[in-house]
């Protein structure tokens, strides 16, 4: 068993604090930009490298507005209506992934219709490293000792700071298992593919692997009797898993 006592601070200046949770999501951003800018310039993907950059501005924008929204409105509203000034303390943590990734598919939708693109041209190259950052912003989670499990007695239970007992260090459950959608979209990236199969596949696989995860974490939120991400994680499930059936589920691999 582990004790965290992790400092969740990189580096402190003054009153100025680099934290892993920040950096780790920035560079998330970074590493999405490099890629897309990668296919694009490999012409496997229709835009242009000013196109990317124009692109990663709706996107940040959009994901950091949604995850941040969803977490104030839907996870913890009392405490945010009591702390009013935390609600603009990302670097605190608090980011819904189910708000971003709402956010993200808004930002894409203005994006493409500014560009005049379908909306799996874009949806489908932004998926790969979606699964990445979420990856090592689960790890994020971890160091700073929040989003952890139930208590536990396995060997390699948790105990975290204010926590009662020892946890499921759920944070690495989700890392591994961004970890391994990560893989496998990764290796499909040179597969022809019909459009839009990378970006439900995404959603069917994190929807079933995170509604089995909530299983073991410390509910955050409870609506009708489940937690609030097992039942926004069934219903990815369901959505993506019936669009693979309908439009995928034959002849996936173009000749």
């Amino acid at each position: 068993m582990f004790v965290h006592n992790i400092n969740p601070v990189l580096l402190k200046i003054g009153i100025i604090e680099i934290r892993y949770y920040g950096l780790i999501y920035a560079l998330g951003f970074v590493f999405c930009l490099w890629y897309l800018l990668q296919l694009a310039k490999q012409k496997k993907v229709l835009l242009s490298e000013d196109d990317v950059l124009d692109y990663m501005t709706y996107l940040i924008i959009g994901v950091l507005l949604g995850a941040r929204i969803f977490e104030v409105l839907f996870y913890h509203p009392d405490y945010y209506l009591t702390n009013p000034g935390q609600i603009i303390a990302y670097w605190n943590g608090g980011l819904s992934f189910h708000g971003g990734f709402v956010g993200g598919i808004i930002a894409t939708f203005m994006f493409i219709k500014k560009k005049k693109l379908e909306f799996y041209d874009v949806a489908d190259a932004v998926m790969v490293p979606l699964a990445l950052g979420l990856a090592f912003g689960r790890l994020a989670n971890f160091i700073n000792g929040e989003l952890f499990g139930k208590i536990a007695n396995v060997p390699w239970a948790v105990k975290f700071p204010g926590a009662e007992g020892y946890r499921h260090p759920t944070q690495l459950y989700e890392s591994f298992k961004n970890f391994i959608i990560f893989f496998t979209l990764f290796s499909l990236r040179d597969k022809k593919t019909k459009k839009g199969f990378q970006f439900w596949l995404f959603i069917t696989m994190y929807g079933a692997f995170r509604f089995i995860i909530e299983n073991w974490k410390e509910p955050e939120t409870v609506w009708f009797g489940a937690p609030l991400g097992q039942i926004l994680s069934a219903a990815m499930f369901v959505v993506g898993a019936y669009m693979i059936y309908r439009y995928y589920s034959r002849n996936t691999f173009k000749a």
